[in-house]
């Protein structure tokens, strides 16, 4: 089943940011999941609005990802040219949303392996 750590998506995302040159504020922190396993959570700060965005596996095991962007208390006004660069954050997490799709695609933790040939 894929399943992916923290310490895994934060070597995909230093792997993705080194290929992108972009996404420097992206970082990953611990999700719990069921009985309490490291999920991974990867969250996308915006540098022109309160709101962030965070994505994460549809769901245990699923390969797909989904991006959720968070509600904001506060309206965001923007000129033309920080709008651009909204623009552009949104192009590198919907980039790494598929980034992390493809590298899901038939992932398995290496102590979910051993775990499982040593069960």
């Amino acid at each position: 089943m894929p399943f992916r750590s923290k310490e895994t998506l934060e070597r995909w995302l230093e792997e993705f940011t080194s290929q992108r040159g972009a996404g420097d504020l992206i970082k990953v922190v611990v999700q719990d999941g069921p009985e309490g396993s490291d999920t991974g959570l990867v969250i996308v700060p915006l540098r022109d609005s309160t709101a962030s965005i965070f994505m994460e596996p549809l769901g245990l095991g699923e390969q797909k990802w989904r991006i959720t962007i968070e509600p904001q208390a506060d309206l965001t006004v923007l000129t033309s040219h920080e709008v651009n660069a909204f623009a552009m954050e949104l192009l590198v997490a919907a980039e790494l949303c598929s980034y992390l799709e493809a590298r899901s695609v038939g992932h398995v933790e290496d102590d979910l392996v051993s775990d499982d040939a040593a069960g």
